[in-house]
């Protein structure tokens, strides 16, 4: 018998309870642990907490696991032992097992699924916090990966979501330098894109268009007749992980690899106004000549040329200390009720993110390599802006944010030495708003998205 309407909707409903029950004793034991250290004067171990939270989180399967990533990525929104543990959790929960699979291929392609690969692998080669990855072999020979959504990720979504408003709410009583509200949208608005997996195949198809001329950067084909909203099926690309290779490799082999992975991230941004928004070593890896291979199209984000605009603003503002252009910049972007102290507080963290492209020089992207990336300046800017009554980052500032500090580590890694500066400058030299939009719209409608508001959106 058919699944009805509301049959879908008491299934979805029955997910969310049992998410909040899974979710519910971490969080819960968050607030009354932090609430006991507010108001009643308990002794809160931070660190501790910190670990068995990341203990609870790392062992779901789902999207409360990819958000704590995102948020240890983003400095200061969460404290200090919390991001440090939060940031070890890797995208790899434990594999479901055959029933389960076969269950849900049948779901997705019929009972004779079977019979349109000349092999699958029982086994899945990796797993993450949406779904699982199997190895398979088209009749034509092709060899696949086969990217499968774990069951009713929506009602997951939609609760981890509601747990993730719970968090942000309480840690906002105690500190207020950074209002998060818009990172939540941003996140919410992000997962619940990359749910749709029909919607990952058209953006693994603008990447290929966008990168064209990237002969250093590698894009998996989706194939259409073997995917569905939930199942997305691709070729698959060999490779070995970006950190096996950088413990192996010379300076100049790490420079070539910084290099191709500073043009697959940066090429899109200046050009086309769309960054890969899930910077994760599990999202790369490197083939036997050193060009790298691109994965995971779920996160990606398409700005307004205005805002990559302001993003040039803002670097020819620091180069040439012109504080009306990086106000102007600020603007753009989003930033409201910008004073003169708010905008000294803005700029120290401008000046730590883009000092590597202000040096025409070859140097490592930071001074250290110790720590996580940005912490001293991260904590001096945090408590300045407690100072000045707090900040309310933009939208479209978070997922940019989050790709600079997270490709920056893949560059520490790396341990690579170049001249960000001239890296840079080959990108903007000819930067024009215009010709970004009109690229953008070319690029997008080719694939089957157009913008609408400020993002995109799957076309009709």
């Amino acid at each position: 018998m058919a699944e009805t309407p509301r049959d879908r909707d008491e299934r979805r409903f029955g997910g969310r309870i049992r998410r909040y029950a899974q979710v519910g004793g971490a969080v819960s034991g968050l607030a009354a642990r932090w609430a006991g250290e507010r108001y009643l004067g308990l002794k809160l171990d931070k660190g501790q907490h910190a670990a068995e939270l990341k203990a609870a989180l790392g062992g779901l399967k789902g999207p409360l696991m990819k958000v704590a990533q995102i948020m240890s990525t983003i400095p200061e929104a969460l404290p200090e032992e919390y991001t440090l543990e939060l940031a070890q959790l890797q995208a790899n929960a434990p594999h479901m097992g055959w029933p389960f699979v076969k269950r849900r291929m049948t779901s997705e392609l019929g009972p004779t699924w079977q019979r349109r690969f000349q092999s699958f692998d029982h086994e899945a080669s990796a797993a993450a916090s949406l779904g699982q990855v199997h190895k398979a072999v088209h009749h034509d020979g092709r060899k696949l990966a086969c990217k499968l959504q774990y069951p009713d990720m929506e009602s997951v979504v939609e609760a981890d979501l509601r747990q993730l408003k719970i968090i942000i709410s309480i840690y906002r009583r105690y500190d207020r330098a950074i209002d998060p509200s818009e990172i939540h949208a941003e996140i919410a608005d992000r997962l619940r894109e990359e749910l749709d997996y029909t919607r990952e195949a058209r953006n693994m198809r603008l990447y290929t268009r966008m990168l064209a001329d990237e002969p250093t950067v590698h894009v998996p084909e989706p194939v259409e007749d073997l995917s569905t909203r939930r199942l997305l099926t691709m070729t698959w690309l060999d490779g070995a992980p970006l950190l096996k290779v950088a413990d192996n490799a010379d300076l100049e082999q790490r420079n070539r690899i910084a290099y191709h992975m500073f043009r697959a991230w940066y090429v899109p941004f200046y050009r086309y106004g769309v960054i890969h928004g899930d910077p994760h070593l599990g999202n790369y890896t490197v083939r036997a000549d050193d060009t790298i291979n691109l994965l995971d199209f779920g996160a990606v984000r398409v700005f307004r040329p205005s805002f990559v605009k302001g993003v040039i603003d803002l670097y020819w503002a620091l180069q040439r200390d012109d504080r009306a252009l990086a106000v102007s910049a600020y603007e753009t972007w989003g930033f409201k009720n910008l004073s003169n102290d708010m905008i000294d507080v803005l700029n120290q963290w401008a000046a730590f993110i883009y000092a590597p492209l202000l040096e025409d020089r070859e140097r490592g992207i930071a001074d250290t390599n110790s720590g996580v990336y940005g912490r001293e300046v991260a904590e001096k800017v945090h408590a300045d802006l407690r100072r000045v009554g707090g900040v309310t980052p933009p939208r479209e500032f978070v997922l940019m944010d989050r790709a600079a500090i997270g490709l920056g580590s893949v560059f520490l890694h790396l341990k690579a030495q170049r001249n960000w500066y001239q890296l840079f400058h080959d990108l903007i030299g000819d930067f024009d708003a215009d010709a970004v939009a009109e690229r953008q719209r070319k690029a997008l409608d080719a694939v089957g998205l157009s913008v609408a508001e400020d993002k995109a959106t799957v076309a009709d």
